[in-house]
């Protein structure tokens, strides 16, 4: 009841207002029936825009954290992604992979729409980043298609650690389904799940035009964040 609220009373109609999204392929999202919607993260405000935009409910896989704050900051922050039907996702230990599967795979059960991230965490440059193969276990387990979307301008509207977004035009562009039905039965083959992940994240940059990077987002966020630590710890060498 409350995601109905926010999506026409509350929030959308001000986030339409302040964006101005421009939709482009709405047409390639089924009026009906499961679905996965798999796009790129270039903002926080990505959570927000496409379900505003969209006639049909989707819930997406969100980190836990935003579930986990302490205060009344973290109370309000979880109770709001709770309510907007976003699912909390532990992204730490081994099993998490398998976590997010199982929960996507219950929205699918549903027939309902399903919104995931590939690259795992937001776009700390606004380039595109390799796609983990949970997208590709989901779509083979559930046999539904995946529809490429990708936000254009929401990096630049609100860019990581910024809190009030920019006003800043946004386009949202879904391609045509991809249908994966070819592979059924083969979602424990590491290669096949290698080659639809890599063919969904080639449907989302030829939507999206962004720059690739063949590598996973969280490796290189993390070699830049200690790439400084060594340059100050670094020895001079002996005169």
């Amino acid at each position: 009841m409350f995601y109905y609220l926010l999506k026409y009373v509350l929030l959308g109609p001000l986030l339409r207002l302040v964006f101005r999204p421009r939709i482009e392929g709405l047409e390639h999202v089924p009026s009906e029936g499961a679905a996965i919607i798999a796009g790129n993260h270039l903002s926080f405000s990505d959570h927000f825009l496409m379900p505003a935009i969209l006639k049909r409910r989707i819930t997406f896989l969100a980190k836990a954290e935003y579930f986990t704050g302490p205060g009344l900051k973290g109370r309000l922050t979880a109770f709001f992604f709770r309510s907007a039907g976003q699912i909390p996702v532990d992204r730490s230990g081994k099993d998490a992979g398998q976590a997010a599967i199982r929960e996507g795979l219950g929205v699918l059960s549903k027939d309902e729409l399903l919104g995931i991230y590939p690259e795992g965490t937001r776009s700390h440059d606004g380039r595109l980043y390799k796609g983990k193969v949970g997208v590709a276990v989901m779509a083979l387990k559930a046999g539904v298609p995946v529809i490429p979307c990708a936000m254009i301008g929401t990096f630049e509207a609100q860019p990581p650690g910024k809190v009030i977004p920019n006003i800043h035009p946004v386009v949202i562009r879904f391609g045509e389904p991809l249908d994966f039905s070819r592979y059924e039965g083969m979602e424990n083959e590491k290669a096949i799940l290698r080659a639809i992940t890599d063919e969904i994240m080639y449907a989302i940059l030829s939507l999206s035009e962004q720059e690739y990077v063949d590598r996973y987002a969280a490796v290189v966020k993390a070699e830049e964040a200690a790439a400084p630590k060594e340059r100050k710890f670094r020895r001079m060498p002996l005169s």
